[in-house]
């Protein structure tokens, strides 16, 4: 039976926002940008080279960073660091670039099929943020999750994509968190950050979910601000919402201080604990 936590009012969240906003300004500098996947964003001068290094980057963020930074630089020197040509010149000759590259569940079958409908999209929409933008209005007029859109868009654009490559891709309809499709908004939509780009306009910032992996739901369970026990698309849900009672225009912004709170050795303090089994 899962464990039943406790949970901040309005009142008790609020008064966790000196707490947090210290959090958030100690790790948000640009000494973060070295030691994580965005730095691949922070490395292009092109704006849609920015993009598409960060979707790859984003999407396999999974696992220990340096790992992670590792295998994106090794994919992007397939792509002669050239992102953008090499996704729209691709052909068939090209697949072998990606022979030989592994990274958790990514093989060179998906990078491929990913690779042809980043193609298909930057020849139908001109740019990755227009499509980001479809998919907005389009789950906007819908009533759906963006993540739910932009998953069944995406894959529509090559109907001859290995089932196996659609794991690659969250999709809100199976509940799943979306952590690295919101991590990557993150990085593209957050203005006046010394960390994220803000390189897009399509969606303001306020709608932007956290993006919620084990570490930062375990100090949200510690500090009382997630009691729901599985990191799944109502999780973020609730996460967000007590979020956006701190700071109503940003609230991805705490994903910084929660991430810091998770590797920090002393851990959070005993006076913000409302869950102690749940501190690091």
């Amino acid at each position: 039976m899962p464990q039943e936590l406790a949970k901040r009012s309005e009142e008790q969240v609020l008064k966790l926002k000196p707490f947090l906003d210290e959090w958030v300004d100690r790790v948000e500098t640009p000494a973060y940008i070295d030691s994580d996947p965005v730095l691949f964003m922070h490395a292009f001068s092109d704006r849609e080279d920015q993009l598409l290094a960060g979707f790859f980057a984003a999407i396999m963020a999974w696992g220990r960073r340096d790992v992670v930074i590792r295998k994106v630089r090794d994919l992007l020197e397939r792509m002669d660091h050239r992102p953008t040509d090499f996704i729209t010149r691709f052909s068939d000759k090209d697949a072998a670039r990606f022979r030989g590259f592994k990274h958790r569940t990514f093989k060179p079958v998906d990078m491929e099929w990913l690779t042809r409908i980043l193609q298909s999209i930057l020849h139908k929409h001109d740019s990755f943020e227009h499509f980001w933008e479809a998919c907005y209005k389009k789950a906007k007029g819908n009533d759906r999750p963006l993540m739910s859109v932009f998953h069944e868009d995406f894959f529509a654009l090559q109907p001859g994509t290995p089932r196996r490559t659609y794991k690659h891709i969250s999709n809100a309809d199976k509940k799943s968190s979306c952590k690295r499709l919101y991590l990557y908004l993150r990085w593209a939509l957050r203005k006046k950050s010394p960390v994220d780009l803000g390189v897009m306009n399509f969606m303001p910032p306020s709608e932007l979910m956290i993006p919620l992996d084990v570490h930062v739901a375990r100090q949200a369970r510690a500090l009382g601000l997630l009691c729901r026990t599985y990191n799944d698309w109502w999780s973020v849900g609730e996460l967000t919402e007590a979020l956006r009672l701190l700071d109503p225009e940003d609230p991805a912004r705490y994903d910084y201080a929660l991430f810091g709170l998770g590797v920090d050795e002393e851990g959070i303090p005993e006076e913000f604990l409302l869950n102690p089994s749940f501190a690091s």
